[in-house]
């Protein structure tokens, strides 16, 4: 198999210019983010080949095509900038939030809170995938989730975090714009029949294992191009299966099933995900490698290192951050932004 990685990355005025002359590409068809150089990578049996490119030797390619074709609008939403989701566990178990929004009245509140302070999207879920964590049953995941989606639809876009294609089919039926499943539709048989039927959105994850068991001994040939294969097989499925492509987005799936050193791996190698030809989100946030980084024991303090991670992810193209800390990372990007590409800034 053969990859491309762009590297040589340019914003801001720069990009713009230079995509425009045709003497790079638009990573992953953002206007203000773009790659001069090409990284073919090429994988046999037992090794890999790489060779540098100059974008324009490739320019007219499909894989090309792929990588810098604007990516449409997901959910009524473009996805010309970053946008930003956030989160409500409404689970007792959460790694982060520790049972704290298990309530309906403080998921409520916080998903409104979420929104005011500029979310786009705000991603209900009503079971830890965690690691270690155990499964939930459907009925008990309806009984968390569908009265906070019936508050808040109206009000924000709404994401449904769900592995159940019951649980798909209600939320979306009661609100939800977006489904998140973390098994890209592979943990429940119903799941793609929900989706197509819903005609909503889906992000697919990649992950190893099941949550119960991720984490105990998770192994790659090499990660990143084991998740590029993963993902690539599944939104192939889900075309097959009446899915569009348009309406597909995938999450590489840091920390799950990953050690710290691979969810770095994927990180840093994070623009060959463009290949993929669709919106790609990434979710660092409060994660366990952040931890690990920083030094950090406790979830809910990991603001800081989070923040870094979601800004590396922006600047390698990301569509999408799902985060925990809404209103923090949203002015870290506007700064970061604003200082790389002060023509795009309208105070």
């Amino acid at each position: 198999a053969t990859y491309v990685r762009p590297i040589g990355l340019v914003f801001g005025a720069d990009a713009r210019r230079l995509i425009t002359e045709g003497k790079a590409g638009a990573l992953g068809g953002h206007d203000a983010i773009a790659f001069l150089r090409v990284e073919m990578i090429e994988r046999g049996l037992s090794d890999l080949r790489r060779e540098t490119v100059p974008f324009r030797d490739l320019a007219s390619s499909q894989a090309m095509t792929a990588v810098t074709l604007r990516r449409p609008d997901f959910a009524g939403v473009s996805l010309n900038a970053v946008r930003i989701m956030g989160i409500v566990n409404v689970t007792p178990d959460s790694f982060s939030d520790g049972g704290r929004l298990s309530s309906l009245d403080a998921a409520i509140a916080h998903g409104l809170n979420l929104a005011e302070e500029g979310a786009d999207f705000v991603d209900v879920g009503g079971e830890s995938t965690r690691p270690g964590s155990d499964p939930v049953g459907a009925e008990e995941e309806l009984e968390r989730v569908i009265p906070v989606i019936q508050e808040l639809a109206g009000k924000t876009r709404i994401s449904i975090d769900t592995r159940k294609g019951q649980v798909m089919r209600r939320a979306t039926a009661v609100g939800a714009a977006v489904i998140n499943d973390v098994s890209a539709l592979l943990h429940d048989p119903d799941a793609c029949a929900a989706v197509k039927v819903a005609d909503v959105p889906i992000i697919i994850m990649h992950a190893q294992g099941e949550p119960k068991t991720m984490q105990l001994c998770p192994t790659y040939d090499h990660v990143t191009l084991d998740v590029y294969d993963f993902l690539s097989a599944r939104i192939e499925a889900l075309v097959e299966a009446g899915i569009p492509k348009s309406k597909i987005m995938v999450d590489p799936g840091i920390g799950f099933g990953k050690t710290y050193q691979h969810n770095l791996q994927v990180l840093s190698e994070l623009t060959i995900l463009h290949g993929l030809g669709v919106g790609l989100l990434v979710g660092i946030s409060r994660k366990s490698v952040v931890g690990a980084l920083t030094g950090v024991k406790v979830a809910a303090d990991r603001v800081s290192g989070s923040i870094g991670g979601a800004l590396q992810a922006a600047v390698s193209g990301a569509h999408m951050l799902r985060v925990h800390d809404v209103k923090p990372t949203i002015d870290a990007l506007r700064m970061f932004w604003g200082a790389m590409d002060p023509d795009s800034v309208d105070v």
